[in-house]
């Protein structure tokens, strides 16, 4: 039974994370077809994010109210619905308001996934399944891109949507032999949590965005900067006093929880950040087909896919805290080494050697950071613990991406490509030393402790 919980939570996931690789290498073609440049751009991934990141705790609530399997079938459907429907677009504005469906979609799979992991497995075989769960959807980030740059390049944008049906098909199918998870039939939704967070990202994401083509002084802005930044505080308010907040600020009283989110957010801002503006500048500046950019950043994900596994592994027996240093600073060095980017652009030389080097990292960082974060949470938090980690590495790359506007100008070229590389090093130097500074590998003391004889 464990194998099939794993297999679920691979596939779920699978489906998220492909989207997102998908769509970024069809981002050039979007634009030329609907229009709206950079921004438009922004919008199709932040859309997304946006829902994602607003509603992603409130999946945890939502898995207590209904089961997590149930949950889990839920977000598959309404994911396949809203990708046909992004498939199907007649306007940019249509496209960003499927994504952003897509997005609530997202936000009951990859928290549930995660927390049926955790509930199924304990000490270093619950590393492990995470480790496997990390390199097995990192498969989706290996074909994502390749497989949207054929689907762009022989067909149309349109099609990168269509590749969510068949893992969706075959992990209803798989779900339904899982068997139900209990509800907590006295669970509540925190809607004001809801709403608030929701009104606090979109309108901060808003400002961030539209500010490249209006500016700041441009009243709808600072309207939006001005609503964004008001229910942010208002939400943290409310998750104070509220009897049963989405967001329990008294998780962050487990100090690993709360440092590795910390980290988490520098690191997944880059992580964010980094493919997406090298993957638009090899199409739009370098002028790669965009099954050839795809193809680029493959061997990065293929480092990520061999050797995640083999780091979670061994963050099980020895610690997170030193992979969680070491992974960031390798990402880091892989990123800078693309500044040797010039024209004409040289694959082999410039970029080559950096994508090893950022799968390499990325191996060495992601599970060992998420068996940390979530390890020192009970097992009974699991879920919620799962979505507030997510949530933060959404937020992280929302807010990277509504920035790219401000590193890179109206217009990407090489000075902007080069500007960003130098705030994803800056971004990923913070986090290993977040990490190496705060990190108590608390999940290890857990795991030593004794059981209490009954």
């Amino acid at each position: 039974m464990q194998r099939l919980v794993l297999l679920v939570a691979i596939l779920a996931s699978f489906v998220a994370f492909l989207d997102g690789s998908v769509v970024n290498v069809a981002l050039p073609a979007i634009a030329r077809e609907l229009g709206g440049g950079l921004a438009l751009q922004q919008w199709v991934v932040d859309a997304y994010l946006v829902t994602l990141g607003a509603l992603i705790l409130v999946a945890g609530s939502l898995s207590d109210l209904f089961s997590r399997t149930r949950v889990l079938f839920g977000g598959l459907i309404g994911f396949g619905a809203a990708s046909v429907l992004c498939a199907l677009a007649p306007s940019a504005g249509i496209l960003v308001a499927a994504r952003a469906v897509q997005g609530v979609a997202g936000a009951l799979l990859v928290p549930s996934s995660l927390a049926i992991i955790i509930s199924a497995f304990e000490g270093e075989a619950q590393s492990k399944a995470i480790g496997r769960w990390t390199a097995w959807t990192g498969v989706a980030m290996l074909i994502g891109p390749f497989l949207g740059g054929v689907f762009v390049d022989t067909l149309s944008w349109r099609w990168v949507f269509g590749v969510n049906v068949l893992p969706i098909a075959v992990t209803l199918l798989l779900l339904r032999r899982l068997p139900k998870a209990e509800a907590r039939p006295n669970a509540r939704i925190d809607v004001p949590g809801a709403v608030l967070g929701a009104l606090a990202l979109g309108g901060v994401v808003f400002a961030l965005i539209e500010q490249g083509q209006r500016g700041w002084v441009d009243g709808v802005v600072l309207v939006s900067a001005a609503v964004g930044v008001a229910a942010g505080i208002a939400f943290v308010i409310v998750e104070r006093r509220t009897r049963r907040p989405m967001l329990p600020l008294s998780i962050f009283r487990a100090h690993d929880f709360a440092v590795g989110n910390v980290a988490t957010f520098a690191i997944y801002a880059a992580f964010s950040l980094g493919p997406l503006m090298v993957g638009l500048y090899l199409q739009q500046v370098a002028g790669l087909a965009a099954s050839l950019a795809g193809l680029a950043l493959v061997p990065s994900t293929l480092m990520a896919l061999l050797f995640a596994g083999r780091f979670g592994a061994l963050a099980g027996k020895l610690g997170a805290r030193w992979f969680m240093t070491a992974g960031p600073v390798l990402v880091a060095v892989g990123f800078l080494s693309m500044l040797t980017i010039r024209t004409p652009f040289d694959y082999w030389t410039q970029l080559l050697p950096g994508t090893i080097i950022v799968g390499l990292g990325i191996a060495t960082t992601v599970a060992p950071l998420t068996s940390a974060v979530l390890g020192a949470i009970p097992q009974a938090q699991a879920g919620i613990a799962s979505a507030i980690n997510n949530a933060v590495a959404r937020v992280a790359g929302l807010v990277a991406v509504a920035c790219a506007g401000l590193i890179v100008g109206e217009r990407l070229d090489l000075a902007g490509l080069q500007r960003t590389i130098v705030v994803l090093a800056v971004l990923l130097v913070a986090g290993a030393a977040v990490s190496g500074i705060g990190i108590r590998d608390e999940f290890l003391q857990r795991s030593a402790t004794p059981a209490p004889r009954r």
